[in-house]
């Protein structure tokens, strides 16, 4: 199994930290997104994610390859939902393991950050009344895979 999946069931963030056990690391870090009740002013139900499958898989693999070798970290796991989610429900799950708290960190957070600039994800939103929306969708359509992105540039990013 890669690096990075998608799946349409819950994620278990402990059963997949423990894959990431090493006694050669000395920190370990994880991030959970979970569904949250509201965006922008809005009263959120429920959402949905779509990705395409293949190329998000390939692009996950790529930014936790680059995360492994940037920051010197010996392991690390993304998990991201697809399908519906209630409120509460874990949409995302990073893992990170490596010899320093320090690089653990940056690594975890460059996957995440990655992750939702780059990977072919889409998350449509169910509002409180009865209306829905594609969230960011608009750099659906123009982003262009850029495999070196600089990360001190500012971007949006959601969950």
């Amino acid at each position: 199994m890669g690096r990075f999946r998608l799946q349409d069931t819950p994620i278990v963030a402990d059963a997949r930290g423990a894959r990431l056990t090493d006694p050669a690391n000395g920190g370990y870090v994880s991030f959970e997104g979970w569904v949250r009740d509201h965006n922008e002013g809005r009263a959120v139900r429920r959402l949905e994610y779509e990705a395409m499958s293949g190329l998000a898989e390939r692009e996950g693999e790529r930014i936790i390859a680059k995360a492994c070798a940037r920051f010197g970290v010996a392991h690390a796991m993304c998990v991201h939902r697809v399908g519906g989610l209630e409120i509460g429900e874990m949409a995302v799950w990073v893992g990170v393991a490596g010899g320093h708290r320090d690089e653990a960190f940056r690594a975890c957070r460059y996957i995440i950050d990655e992750v939702k600039h780059r990977v072919p994800i889409w998350k449509k939103e169910h509002y409180e009344h009865g209306d829905s929306g594609w969230v960011n969708c608009e750099r659906c359509a123009t982003h262009a895979h850029d495999h070196d992105h600089r990360h001190d540039t500012p971007h949006a990013h959601g969950s």
